[in-house]
């Protein structure tokens, strides 16, 4: 497994999420390490980009939690958020 580097912009979480038989994944909720976790409204868009202000590069999920709009990026095998 690659080591996992931690950073003031990278917010690692735990991720649940659907598998769908055509290989797709559909994160449901997310739980930062020392939060509550947190259900995803709805899934806005999807695609292969790098997070600009953390590093790092894989699929970018623009979800909706809430009232807020929140970039979710799977880089394998891990999950993070943009820090402020």
């Amino acid at each position: 497994m690659p080591e996992r580097r931690e950073s003031d912009r990278k917010i690692y979480v735990k991720v649940r999420a659907d598998f769908t038989l055509d290989g797709r994944i559909i994160p449901l909720m997310l739980r930062p390490e020392d939060g509550p976790a947190c259900r995803i409204d709805r899934i806005l868009d999807v695609r292969e980009a790098s997070s600009l202000k953390a590093g790092g590069q894989g699929s970018r999920y623009t979800c909706r939690v809430g009232e807020r709009t929140v970039l979710l990026f799977h880089d394998e095998p891990y999950w993070f958020i943009e820090g402020e």
